[in-house]
């Protein structure tokens, strides 16, 4: 016995296939008109690919005219729904360069900065794509000083800095876990000049007290008395900035172990 399909479910069928007959009987009437109308009316209800399709279908009959700018519009805002922030970022650029005058010109510009910001990786990642949202945002501010968005530009890229500031401190942890003490250093010294107001300089400036004595304790005898030296001036520095710290207990120490070492290579050259 064959087995039915319910009534609901045939509605269904039927219901989408009159959906793909509208969007191919569109698609392929080769009438621009009726493409670049049934276009914008999909964009409007969020149909972001048939949208995009149909635009494209139309572009070579518009290219020029007076419709061509709300389409080239619409055409860059498809990407930009379906996350397509690559194609999305050269679009909405392209659509600034070519209507500089457009009424849409400071949402492309701040959809194009957007985009680039959509692709900001995780603090890990190379962070190249943030460098370009974080210019683009720059830009926007300063193009449209007015903007009720300046706010915003000013948030967005607080925390793209925060993450290529944090960025900078793991790979001085990270060098300073695998033992790479020299390494660490210039590590953490280049997040400080890259991040004067970071609100991590205490813990920073404190691994570089722990760095330079790892490295002073781990050096070639040769070594040795420059870089407990070393030790004792960062440490210096650090108690000169951070003296209430919770950790200047365990930078005085370290000053005074490095001092003992110091005298004890004194006392070991007078031997021999």
């Amino acid at each position: 016995m064959k087995q039915l399909f319910p009534y609901s479910l045939i509605v269904l069928l039927v219901t989408l296939g009159s959906c793909r007959s509208e969007f191919e009987t569109v698609r392929l009437s080769n009438d621009p008109e009726l493409i670049l109308k049934k276009a914008f009316a999909y964009y409007d209800d969020g149909e972001w690919f048939k949208a995009q399709t149909l635009i494209e279908q139309a572009i070579p009959f518009y290219r020029g005219r007076p419709e061509s700018e709300e389409m080239f519009y619409r055409y860059a805002g498809t990407f930009y729904e379906m996350q397509q922030y690559v194609l999305a970022g050269h679009w909405f650029q392209n659509f600034s360069n070519t209507y500089p005058n457009s009424i849409h010109r400071e949402e492309s510009d701040w959809l194009k900065a957007y985009s680039s910001y959509r692709q900001s990786p995780s603090f890990r990642l190379d962070q190249t794509n943030s460098d370009a949202a974080i210019a683009e945002f720059q830009t926007f501010a300063n193009t449209y000083p007015g903007s009720e968005r300046a706010l915003q530009c000013n948030e967005i890229i607080d925390d793209l800095r925060a993450k290529k500031e944090k960025k900078s401190f793991e790979e001085g942890v990270l060098y300073y876990n695998l033992g790479q003490y020299q390494a660490a250093v210039k590590s953490f010294e280049n997040t400080l000049v890259d991040y004067p107001e970071s609100g991590n300089n205490e813990e920073i400036r404190y691994y570089i007290v722990e760095s330079n004595f790892q490295l002073a304790e781990n050096s070639i005898y040769q070594k040795k008395r420059e870089r407990y030296t070393d030790a004792i001036e960062v440490a210096n520095q650090f108690l000169a900035r951070h003296g209430d710290s919770e950790r200047a207990d365990k930078v005085r120490d370290i000053i005074t172990t490095s001092n003992k070492r110091i005298n004890s290579l004194k006392d070991d050259k007078y031997q021999r």
